[in-house]
């Protein structure tokens, strides 16, 4: 049973199912609250986006390992799971389940939502992540690329959803509202963050793992450009990053006081400078295996950074928190 839970990294489903919450609860209700919109009960949407969400997920990771045997007899020897703990034929089986019941819950919340655009995505991720796992995980960048992409998917589709259910609710009335921009633009934000998080870090994953990749002829950046011309590439990334949450905060961003540009700095920032230098010294894949673990914990703060946002706004409109408490 621990195996099964191990193959779909557990904790990464968990966080996963925070994200969503996050966005709903804590970035798209506090919108509509302050456009005086309803927020009519959505517990069977929001468990089929859930569980359609995790599913797929898990599915992406199973599939993952059971491609990846090879390398990882040669990177991580001591956490290989199928043909050690679970046969292949099993954790095929195991896949299938999973991706097969995560499509099908996708499929009946598009329907639900009237959502062509989410029925798209269900379709279309679990294929991407098949793909991604076979073949174009072993290619340069585009790997890097889908997963990264991926990342971002969990937080898009939220908005999707919820935009989807209030032209239900209200029609033509939504569109002349700025409601559904407003939207877009807080998860596609959030989703952009996600995006370049996902992708620093995966170019340090492969820098760590080098030694077995090349043994299995891949075409990652570290083997195709070498290590150094890889690390001014993250340097570069990670500068192309800083300066974007600065201009959104500078340009997008209105709420009063400076706590939205403390908390990038110092919350953001910092960290993303500290994983600079973390990459410049790392040689060993113990290194490199640190500096990514310090990128998930970057993007996690970015994520809480949706916390910060509810506080904001619920400070500029006087609308409660999670029900409980007004801020003044």
């Amino acid at each position: 049973m621990e195996a099964y839970l191990r193959i779909v990294r557990w904790k990464n489903l968990l966080f996963i199912l925070v994200i969503q919450w996050l966005m709903q609860h804590a970035v798209v209700y506090p919108l509509l609250q302050t456009y005086g919109f309803e927020i009519s009960q959505r517990d069977v949407f929001n468990i089929l986006l859930y569980a359609a969400t995790m599913l797929i997920s898990a599915g992406g990771y199973v599939i993952n390992d059971y491609f990846d045997v090879k390398i990882d007899r040669l990177n991580r020897p001591d956490k290989v799971i199928v043909s050690e703990k679970i046969t292949p034929k099993a954790a095929m089986l195991y896949y299938q389940m999973l991706t097969v019941t995560g499509v099908i819950c996708g499929l009946i919340l598009a329907f639900l939502s009237h959502s062509f655009t989410l029925g798209f995505i269900m379709l279309f991720t679990p294929g991407l992540l098949w793909f991604y796992s076979a073949s174009y995980k072993r290619q340069f960048i585009t790997g890097n690329v889908i997963v990264s992409f991926s990342a971002s998917l969990v937080m898009l589709v939220v908005g999707f959803l919820e935009v989807a259910l209030l032209q239900i609710q209200y029609g033509n009335l939504l569109l002349q509202t700025p409601i559904p921009a407003q939207i877009y633009g807080w998860t596609g934000g959030f989703a952009a963050f996600a995006f370049a998080c996902t992708w620093i870090r995966e170019i340090i994953k492969d820098m760590e793992d080098i030694h077995g990749d090349r043994e299995m002829e891949c075409r990652t950046m570290p083997i195709k450009w070498g290590i150094p011309k890889t690390k001014y590439f993250l340097y570069a990334l990670i500068i192309l990053t800083i300066a974007a949450l600065f201009h959104v905060d500078f340009h997008y961003i209105h709420f009063d006081g400076n706590l939205t540009t403390r908390y990038i700095l110092f919350g953001l920032t910092l960290p993303l400078v500290a994983l600079s230098y973390l990459i410049f010294r790392s040689k060993t894949p113990e290194d490199f295996h640190q500096a990514s673990t310090l990128s998930k914990f970057i993007m996690l703060a970015g994520v809480l950074y949706s916390l910060i946002f509810y506080y904001l706004t619920a400070k500029t409109f006087h609308i409660s928190i999670f029900g409980l408490f007004i801020v003044k």
